[in-house]
C-alpha cells in the first residue's frame, strides 16, 4: 500500500530483490513474508509490473479463508487460464487433470504426479512465452494445492516459469515447510512512514499526526487507513477511547475501523458483503477469476465510497479493498445472518457439489438429511480426486446432521474408515467415542474402527475378531437384504484379521459366516477369503480373479488396492501389478493414508525378495519399519521386522535373522498372530539352510507343516516346501523328502502359482530315484517360465541338479548348472549359498565360471531384451515394444549381464555375437 503513483517509498532493497528475480535466468521461486497490512500485495503488483514489462505472461491466484478446505480449489486458479494447453499433454498427464477436477474417473494421482503433470504443462506454456505466476494470501491455499505449489515451486529451476507467493507472518500455513527461498517484508521506518503519511494525507493536525504515527508503527496499510478513521470527530481522543482496547495486535486494530464503517452500512449493502466474503471474493487485481459462478457484489456503492471496496479494472466486479477488510465483515456479523448468507451461497453454487455442501453445513442448526446427504456425497467426490482429509471432515459433520441414529452411525463409520486408513487412530478414537457417547456402543460402524485401531496398535486381534464376528451376526440377523457398506468394512477387517491369525477354527468359522451372507459379500471380498486364507485347497483360479480385478483399477479405492495386492502376493503374480502399487504407493504417502502406504510397502518388499531385488527389497523394508514405527503401528512395526528377519535370513546374515526371529516371536506368538511366528519359523529354517545346519532347518520346517501335507491356513506351509525337502534329504529322511514333494504334486499346488510349480518341479527332481526322471524334471524346473523371476529358488535347484550330476555324470556335466547357481547367488548376496555353490564348482575341477554356461541361459525374453539394449533402445523404448515396464526391462538386463559374462551395456553386441548359431555372428 506504499505505493505512490507508480512510486514506492521505503522499499529500496526490495525492490532490487524483485529486479534480479524477474530478470533472472531460469526458473525460480520466492515467498514474501510479512504482517497483515505490510505491503506484501504492493510488492506483488510490483513483480507484475517488472514482469509485464520483459514480456511475461502473468497469472495471478489469492488463497481464500472460505474455500482453505476445498481440495484443489486454489490451483485451480492457476490452471485455468492454461487448459488449452492440457491437449498437448501427454495421456497419462491429461488424465491426472481430469481427476483433480472432476472430470474424469481414475485413481487419484499422488502430489508427485500431479506436480510433475503440472510441470510439464507450466513447461508447454512457458515454452512460447515466460510465465509468472502471482499467489497472494498463500497461508490460506487449500492443503492440496499448497502441497503441489510446493513441490512445483522446488522444481522449477531450467524453466522459464516464476513463483512468487505472498504469506502472512502470523498464520500457519503448509508453505512454512515448503523450503523454498524467503523475502522478509517488515515495517517501515519512522521516517519513511511520515513521508508515506504526509504523501497520502498532506495537513494533518500534529496531534492526529503523532497519534497516527504511534498506532501505526510503520504499518503501511494503517498509514493510509488511521487516518480518516482518527479525524472523524474522535481527535483528541485517547487510543484506548479510539480502539476500545490496549495492547491488541496491529491487525485486530485495523478490523476496528474497517468494523466502524460496515456497522455505518445499510442491512442490503452488509448482506451483499457477507456473501461477497463467504465466498472468497478477492481483494484487488487477486480475484479469482476461474469461476463463472463466483458471487458478484451488487449495488454496494455505499460500501466502496467508504473505501471498504475497490473496482477490478479487468471485470468492473467488486472486491475487497484489503483481505483484512473481508475478515472484518465476516466477524461483524451474527451467525444468523453467516447462515442466511450461506443458504443463499448454496443456491449459486447448486452445481457444484463440494462448494454447495460445503455451503449447505454452515446454514444449517438441526439435523437435515438432505444436508447430511449432500456432505457425505462431497465426501465421496473429495475422496476420488484425494482430498482424504477433506472427506473426513465432511463425513463428521455429516453425522452431526443424520436425522436418524443409524445413518449417524453409519456416517460416523465411514469417517473412522477414512481415517483408520490415514493412519489417524486418534482421530478414529475420537469418532469411536462420538459413536458410543450417542449410545451406540456395539454399532456396526463402531467395531469396525475399534477393531482397526486394537488390531494395528495393540496386536489385539483375537478380540477385535470377536467383536466383528458378532457385528456381522447381528447385521445378517437385523435383516440386511442389500449389500452394506458398513458390512463390507466389517467382512473385510474380519477376513484381515484371519489373514494375520492364520488358525484353522477361526478362518472355518468365518467361511460358514460369509456362505450364510451369501450375494452380501462382494466379489472383492471373495478374492481375500480364498487368497489370504488357504490357499492350498482354496486357492485355484485366484489367479485369474486378481487379474480382472486389477483391470479394473480406476474403480478400486486405494484400500482394495492393497488388499488385491496381498491376494496377488499369495499367488506369486504381485510383480505384474507393482507399478500400479508403486503408484498408490506415491500417492498415499503425501496425501496421508499411511495404513494403504504400509500395507503396500509390506507387499513391495515381498515381492522385491522374490524376484530377487534384495538390495531395495532392504531399502524398502527400512523405510516401512520407520514409518510404522513413527506412528505406532504396532502389529506392522512386527510385520516389517520379520521380513527384514527373512531376507537377512536368505543373504546368510544369521545374527541378525536371529535377533529379529526372537523380537517377532516374542511379540507374536502369546497374541495368537500365527502368520508372524510362522514367518518366524520360517525365519529360522532360512537361516539353519544358510548355514549348513540341516538337523535344525528340518525341525523348524516340520514346525510349520509336517511332511506329507499342508496345515491348513498356515501361510508358509507351501512356501516352505523346498526348505523342508532340501533338509529332510540332507539330513537321511529320503522317505519324508519324497512324500512331501508328491504331496505338493497331488495337492495342485503348481496350477495355484509359478512359483509353487517352479519348486514342486524341483523337489520332485530331487526325491525321486531314477535318474531319467530325475534328468527331465531339473530339465523342466530350469526351463520353466517362472524360473528367471524367481531366482533364490532356481538357483538351488540350479546347486541341487549340479551336484546330482557331479555324482552321476561326472565333473564336466556338473559345472554349467554349478556356475550359475553360484552367479545367481553371488548376485543376490546370497554369501552361504555362493560360496557352497563355488565349493562344489571347484570340486567339479571348474576354477573360474566359463562362459558357455551363461550363454546356455538366457531365455527368448532376456534374449530380445538383449538384443534390443544391444541395438541402441532405451529401458523404456524397449518395455513400449514388449509391453513392459522399465523397471522389468531394468531388472531382465541385471540377469543377462552376469549370464554373458559383462558388466555393461555397451558390451552387449560384442558378447550375444559370440552366442553360437547367432544370426549376428
Amino acid at each position: 500500500m506504499e505505493s505512490i503513483v507508480g512510486a514506492m517509498v521505503g522499499r529500496e532493497n526490495e525492490q532490487k530483490v524483485l529486479s534480479a528475480f524477474v530478470a533472472a535466468s531460469g526458473g525460480q521461486a520466492l515467498v514474501l513474508r510479512g504482517d497483515a497490512g505490510v505491503g506484501k500485495s504492493a510488492l506483488l503488483d510490483h513483480v507484475v509490473e517488472l514482469a509485464t514489462a520483459e514480456k511475461h505472461r502473468v497469472i495471478r491466484a489469492a488463497g481464500v479463508e472460505a474455500e482453505s478446505e476445498l481440495p484443489y480449489a486454489g490451483l485451480h486458479q492457476f490452471l485455468y487460464p492454461l487448459l488449452t494447453y492440457i491437449d498437448g499433454l501427454d495421456d497419462p498427464h491429461r488424465g491426472v487433470f481430469d481427476v483433480v477436477f472432476g472430470k474424469g474417473e481414475g485413481t487419484p494421482p499422488s502430489v508427485m504426479m500431479l506436480g510433475i503433470a503440472v510441470l510439464d504443462l507450466l513447461s508447454l506454456a512457458a515454452s512460447q512465452q515466460p510465465l509468472l505466476l502471482v499467489l497472494d494470501d498463500g497461508q490460506w491455499l487449500d492443503t492440496s494445492s499448497t502441497e503441489v505449489c510446493g513441490f512445483v515451486g522446488r522444481r522449477l529451476t531450467g524453466s522459464s516459469v516464476k513463483l512468487v507467493v505472498g504469506l502472512r507472518s502470523e498464520v500457519p500455513s503448509g508453505f512454512d515447510t515448503a523450503a523454498l527461498p524467503e523475502l522478509a517484508v517488515t515495517t517501515l521506518p519512522e521516517k519513511v512512514s511520515g513521508q508515506l503519511l504526509d504523501m497520502h494525507h498532506p495537513g494533518l493536525d500534529p496531534q492526529i499526526r503523532r497519534l497516527v504515527l504511534d498506532e501505526a508503527q510503520g504499518n503501511p496499510l494503517a498509514l493510509l487507513e488511521l487516518p480518516p478513521y482518527v479525524r472523524g470527530g474522535r481527535a483528541g481522543r485517547s487510543p484506548e477511547e479510539l480502539f476500545g482496547y490496549t495492547g491488541i495486535p496491529l491487525p485486530l486494530r485495523l478490523q476496528h475501523v474497517y468494523g466502524a464503517r460496515i456497522e455505518a452500512l445499510g442491512d442490503a449493502v452488509r448482506a451483499e458483503l457477507l456473501r461477497g466474503a463467504l465466498d472468497g471474493v478477492g481483494a484487488g487485481t487477486a480475484a479469482d477469476r476461474t469461476r463463472s459462478t463466483r458471487f458478484r457484489m451488487l449495488d454496494a456503492d455505499e460500501a466502496a465510497a467508504c473505501g471498504l471496496l475497490d473496482v477490478d479494472p479487468l471485470s468492473g466486479d467488486f472486491v475487497f479493498r484489503h483481505p483484512l477488510v473481508r475478515s472484518t465483515v465476516v466477524q461483524k456479523a451474527t451467525p444468523n445472518e453467516r447462515r442466511a448468507a450461506h443458504a443463499a451461497l448454496a443456491q449459486v453454487h447448486r452445481d457444484d457439489v463440494e462448494r454447495r455442501a460445503t455451503h449447505l453445513a454452515a446454514s444449517t442448526v438441526d439435523p437435515d438429511e438432505e444436508v447430511a446427504a449432500a456432505l457425505e456425497a462431497a465426501a465421496d467426490s473429495a475422496t476420488r480426486r484425494g482430498g482424504a482429509l477433506a472427506a473426513m471432515a465432511w463425513l463428521t459433520r455429516a453425522a452431526e446432521l443424520s436425522e436418524s441414529r443409524e445413518e449417524r452411525s453409519r456416517r460416523l463409520g465411514s469417517a473412522a474408515h477414512v481415517a483408520a486408513h490415514a493412519g489417524q487412530l486418534d482421530q478414529v478414537r475420537q469418532l469411536v467415542r462420538s459413536d458410543t457417547g450417542s449410545g451406540n456402543s456395539d454399532s456396526p460402524a463402531s467395531v469396525v474402527a475399534s477393531g482397526y485401531v486394537a488390531s494395528l496398535e495393540d496386536g489385539d486381534l483375537l478380540s477385535s475378531r470377536r467383536q466383528v464376528f458378532a457385528a456381522i451376526g447381528s447385521m445378517r440377523d437385523g435383516g440386511v437384504r442389500e449389500p452394506d457398506e458398513v458390512l463390507t468394512h466389517l467382512v473385510d477387517l474380519l477376513l484381515g484379521i484371519n489373514l494375520y491369525t492364520g488358525d484353522e477354527d477361526g478362518w472355518e468359522r468365518t467361511h460358514e459366516l460369509l456362505d450364510s451372507l451369501g450375494d452380501l459379500v462382494s466379489s472383492y471380498s471373495r478374492v481375500y477369503q480364498d487368497a489370504w486364507g488357504d490357499v492350498v485347497r482354496r486357492g485355484a483360479g485366484v489367479q485369474d480373479r486378481v487379474e480382472r480385478a486389477f483391470a479394473g483399477l480406476s474403480d478400486l479405492e486405494p484400500w482394495d488396492v492393497a488388499r488385491l495386492a496381498v491376494a496377488a502376493h499369495r499367488v506369486d503374480t504381485l510383480s505384474r501389478y507393482r507399478p500400479h502399487l508403486q503408484r498408490t504407493v506415491d500417492r498415499e504417502a503425501e496425501t496421508g493414508a499411511l495404513v494403504n502406504v504400509m500395507s503396500l510397502l509390506h507387499m513391495i518388499m515381498m515381492d522385491q525378495m522374490a524376484v530377487g531385488e534384495w538390495d531395495e527389497a532392504g531399502r524398502t523394508g527400512q523405510r516401512c519399519l520407520e514409518l510404522t514405527t513413527t506412528h505406532r503401528h504396532t502389529l506392522f512395526v512386527h510385520h516389517a521386522q520379520a521380513q527384514l528377519g527373512l531376507l537377512a535370513a536368505m543373504r546368510g546374515q544369521v545374527e541378525r535373522a536371529r535377533e529379529l526371529q526372537a523380537t517377532v516371536d516374542a511379540w507374536a506368538r502369546p497374541r495368537g498372530i500365527g502368520f508372524l511366528t510362522q514367518t518366524a519359523d520360517a525365519i529360522g529354517t532360512t537361516a539353519a539352510l544358510a548355514e549348513g545346519d540341516y538337523e535344525a532347518a528340518y525341525l523348524h520346517a516340520i514346525g510349520i507343516t509336517p511332511p506329507g501335507t499342508f496345515t491348513p491356513y498356515a501361510y508358509q506351509a507351501p512356501r516352505t516346501l523346498l526348505d523342508l525337502v532340501e533338509a529332510a534329504l540332507h539330513t537321511g529322511r529320503t522317505q519324508q523328502a519324497r512324500t512331501h514333494a508328491l504331496a505338493a504334486h497331488n495337492a495342485g499346488l503348481p496350477d495355484i502359482s509359478p512359483r509353487l510349480a517352479l519348486i514342486t518341479c524341483g523337489a520332485l527332481a530331487m526325491t525321486t530315484t531314477d535318474p531319467t526322471e530325475a534328468d527331465h524334471l531339473y530339465h523342466q524346473a530350469k526351463t520353466h517360465p517362472a524360473a528367471p523371476h524367481f531366482p533364490y529358488e532356481h538357483a538351488r535347484i540350479q546347486l541341487a541338479h549340479g551336484i546330482r550330476q557331479r555324482h552321476t555324470q561326472g565333473r564336466k556335466a556338473a559345472r554349467p548348472s554349478l556356475a550359475l547357481a553360484a552367479e545367481t547367488f553371488e548376485r543376490l548376496g546370497a554369501t552361504t549359498w555362493a560360496e557352497r555353490a563355488r565349493a562344489e564348482l571347484r570340486a567339479a575341477g571348474a576354477s573360474a565360471l566359463t562362459s558357455s554356461a551363461h550363454l546356455e541361459a538366457l531365455t527368448w525374453q532376456e534374449r530380445r531384451i538383449a538384443d534390443l539394449a544391444a541395438g541402441g533402445l532405451t529401458n523404456k523404448e524397449i518395455g513400449e515394444r514388449m509391453h513392459l515396464s522399465p523397471r522389468t526391462v531394468s531388472s531382465h538386463l541385471y540377469r543377462v549381464f552376469p549370464k554373458l559374462g559383462i558388466t555393461s551395456r555397451a558390451a552387449l553386441r560384442d558378447a550375444l555375437s559370440k552366442i553360437p548359431g547367432d544370426r549376428n555372428a
